[in-house]
C-alpha cells in the first residue's frame, strides 16, 4: 500500500519531529518514520542526559508550539565558566567566564533534559493532523521516481513523497543509500554522561574544565542538579566506567570538586564514543540530511543539537517559501539553497570544536602557556566576548525566521 505525504522524515529523535512540525505548521503534509517504539520514548525516566539549548534554539521551540509544555522543565544558563585544568590545592583557579548580561537578550540559553524534549515533541506531533507519526518503523530502501522520492518501510508499506529528508543520525542509512561519502575521524575520546547532585549550588552557570584527556563539562539542571558530559582518553574510559559507583563518584569529584565541593551520583551512567563525521553533500536528488546525518560533531560547548536544529529551521524556511512560489520542493535547485545556508557554516562549526579539543587536550607546556594568554586576552576583549556569545546563543549571520522565535 502506498501513501502520498510532501515530505517523508527518516528518523524521530529531536531533529525530525522538529522538521515535520516545522512543515506541518506551514502547510505541508509530513511523514515520520522512528524506528524506536513509542511506547520507549514516552516511558523514559530521569537518566541525567540533557541538552544545551541555545536562546535561538528555545525561541524555534517556542515557535513550533513546543517550549510551553517543556519550560517547567527547563533550567536557565546565567553564564558560563570555562577553566583550563584543576588547580592545586589552595590555588584559587582562572575562570574565562560569559554572563547573561553580556547578551542583553535573557539567558544564554537553557539545560533541558533529553526526556522532557522527546515527550514535548510527541505530544506536539500527536495534536498535528498534517504529521502521520510511524513509530516502531524504519526507512530499509529508497528511491527516486519521477517527481517522487519513495521510502520502502521494514513493514512492507510504502511512501511517496517529493523529498526524503535523513534525520537518522551519524550512521544515516539515508545518506549511505543516496550514496553519500563521509569524511570524519575518531578522538580517542569516550564521553561518560551522567548526573550528579553537587554540594554547591550551581545557581545557573555552565562549567567547562580543560583537562589533558579531554574537556569535562558540567551543566546545571533543575532541582539542584547538573549534568555531566566527562570526555576522557578511550582505553581509561572503559576502566573508569566499569568502577563501582563509590570510586568513580570519587574520581569524578577529584577532577570537579573545586567547582562543585562534594557531588553524590544520581541516575544510571553512559558512555559513547566520540568522533567527528561530516557528509560531502547535504543533498542528492530528492534528499536533504539534517542534524548528525550531516554533521556529527564533538560534544565539546554542547553545539550538537544547536547544529541540528539550524538546519531543521533553515530547510523547513527554504521548503516552505518555495511550496508558496509554486515551486517543486524537491526539485534541485530549491534543494541546493538550503546546501549553500548551512553547509559552510556547519562545517565551519565543527572544524573549529575540533580544532578547540585539540588545542586543550593535552599537556603540552608551551600549548598551555598559549591557552593561557589566550584565555585571559579574550577574558579582556570585550568585542570577541560579545562575537563568542551571540555565536554560541544562535544568533550570529544569517538567522532563519524559526530561531528568531516566527513561525514560517
Amino acid at each position: 500500500m502506498e501513501q502520498e505525504h510532501d515530505v517523508i522524515i527518516a528518523g524521530g529523535g529531536l531533529n525530525g519531529p522538529a522538521l515535520a512540525l516545522a512543515l506541518a505548521q506551514a502547510g505541508l503534509r509530513v511523514a515520520v518514520v522512528d524506528p524506536r517504539p513509542g511506547r520507549v520514548r514516552t516511558a523514559e525516566g530521569f537518566d541525567g542526559r540533557a541538552y544545551a539549548l541555545a536562546l535561538a534554539s528555545q525561541r524555534l521551540l517556542a515557535a513550533l508550539g513546543v517550549w510551553g509544555a517543556v519550560a517547567p522543565q527547563a533550567q536557565p544558563i546565567r553564564g558560563i565558566r570555562t577553566s583550563d585544568g584543576v588547580p592545586p590545592p589552595g590555588a584559587v583557579p582562572f575562570f574565562l567566564g560569559f554572563d547573561q548580561g553580556e547578551l542583553d537578550e535573557g539567558p544564554m540559553g537553557f539545560l533541558l533534559e533529553d526526556r522532557h524534549l522527546h515527550a514535548g515533541f510527541l505530544q506536539a506531533m500527536a495534536e498535528e493532523p498534517r504529521i502521520d507519526f510511524r513509530p516502531g518503523a524504519a526507512v530499509v530502501a529508497q528511491a527516486t521516481a519521477g517527481a517522487a522520492a519513495v521510502a520502502t518501510l521494514d513493514d512492507g508499506s510504502v511512501l511517496r513523497g517529493r523529498v526524503l529528508v535523513g534525520c537518522d543520525g551519524r550512521g544515516s542509512g539515508v545518506a549511505a543509500r543516496a550514496g553519500i561519502r563521509r569524511t570524519g575521524w575518531g578522538y580517542d575520546q569516550t564521553a561518560l554522561v551522567g548526573a550528579i547532585r553537587p554540594e554547591r549550588p550551581h545557581e545557573g552557570f555552565a562549567h567547562q574544565i580543560f583537562l589533558p584527556e579531554g574537556p569535562l563539562a558540567i551543566l546545571p539542571l533543575t532541582e539542584g542538579r547538573a549534568s555531566i558530559v566527562w570526555s576522557e582518553r578511550a582505553r581509561a574510559a572503559e576502566v573508569i566506567a566499569a568502577l563501582p559507583d563509590e570510586d568513580y563518584r570519587a574520581l569524578l569529584e577529584s577532577r570537579i570538586g573545586h567547582v562543585t565541593g562534594a557531588i553524590a551520583l544520581e541516575g544510571p551512567r553512559f558512555r559513547y564514543p566520540l568522533t567527528l563525521t561530516l557528509a560531502e553533500r547535504y543533498v542528492a536528488p530528492r534528499l536533504a540530511l539534517v542534524g548528525d546525518a550531516a554533521h556529527g560533531v564533538h560534544p565539546i560547548a554542547g553545539q550538537g543539537l544547536n547544529l541540528g536544529l539550524r538546519d531543521v529551521a533553515a530547510l523547513a524556511q527554504v521548503l516552505a517559501e518555495a511550496r508558496r512560489r509554486g515551486e517543486d520542493i524537491g526539485a534541485a535547485d530549491v534543494l541546493a539553497r538550503y546546501e549553500r545556508w548551512r553547509r559552510f557554516d556547519s562545517t565551519v562549526l565543527a572544524l573549529g570544536m575540533d580544532a578547540v579539543n585539540r588545542l586543550f587536550s593535552n599537556d603540552n607546556p608551551v600549548l598551555k602557556a598559549v591557552r593561557a594568554l589566550g584565555m585571559r586576552a579574550v577574558a579582556a576583549a570585550p568585542g570577541p566576548r560579545r562575537a563568542f556569545i551571540r555565536e554560541a546563543a544562535g544568533l550570529a549571520g544569517e538567522v532563519p525566521r524559526l530561531l528568531t522565535g516566527q513561525r514560517l
